[in-house]
Order: structure tokens, then sequence, then C-alpha cells
């Protein structure tokens, strides 16, 4: 219980003992005005029960107030909840296109990567013929010198 609480029923206990205490007072009848007309009545019995319709209207005043307010929490509440949601069902749209990018990417590069590796290869297999027909031209053309009828081979 806070503090305010506190000191409000201390209040109302300690207004309840006077009335209880001062019963006959409050009960004894006094001439009372009414503005236009005066009557016989029993004043602190009239500010008693006056006392107690602003104590019960406060009272209803406050947890009507009290009630808005835990309903319009309530509204927010389901609204930043559908927010929420929304966001959540974005952010996994935003992946999952995140996702197909990177993998379209990744097949382009491998299929790019693989194309200019099978160019590479091409171009390796048709030096390396061409290295082996040099190299097969050269030995021929030596062995057509060292065979030539006219040379002694020493």
């Amino acid at each position: 219980m806070n503090l305010r609480s506190l000191l409000l029923m201390l209040t109302m206990a300690a207004m309840a003992a006077l009335a209880f205490l001062n019963w006959a007072t409050l009960a004894a009848p006094a001439p009372m005005s009414l503005g236009v007309v005066t009557v016989e009545a029993p004043l602190g019995m009239v500010m008693l029960a006056l006392t107690t319709l602003l104590t019960a209207l406060f009272i209803a005043y406050v947890l009507w107030l009290q009630g808005s307010v835990l309903l319009e929490t309530r509204r927010h509440g389901k609204e930043m909840q559908a927010q929420r949601e929304l966001a959540d069902k974005a952010e996994a749209s935003r992946f999952t296109e995140m996702k197909t990018f990177l993998h379209k990417q990744s097949q382009e590069t491998h299929s790019a990567l693989m194309a200019r590796i099978e160019t590479l290869e091409s171009r390796l297999l048709a030096r390396a013929n061409e290295s082996d027909n040099t190299m097969a031209a050269c030995v021929g053309q030596l062995e057509h010198q060292l065979r030539a009828p006219g040379r002694a081979v020493e």
C-alpha cells in the first residue's frame, strides 16, 4: 500500500471516529438556511451526508478514470502487438529476399568463375599442344641435320 492510500485511509478512519464519538452533536437539530427558506434539521447529519456523497462521487470518478486508462492501455498493447507482428513479417520477407539475392549472386559468380576456368584450361591445353608440336619439330630438325648425307657424325 503506498503512502497516499495509507494517508487517505487514516483520514477516513479519523472522520468516521469523530462522527461516531460526536453522534449526539451531529444529530442535534439546528436552524439551517437554504437560501430562500430556513428549516430545522440536524446540520451535522446534512454535512456528513454531503461529505459521503462527495466521497462516493470521487471514488466513482477515480474508478471510471482508472477503467478508461486500463482500456486505453489494452488497446495500445494490441496495436503494439499488431505492429510488432507486421515488423516481424517484413523482416522475415527481407531476409528471404536477401537470401534469394545472395544465392543468385553466388550462382552467377560460380558460373562466371567456371567459364573463366574452362577458358584458361582450353588455352593451357592449346599452349601445351603447341609446345609439344614445337618441341617435336625441333627434335625432328635436329635428327634430320644429324642424319644428313654429307655430314659426318662424330
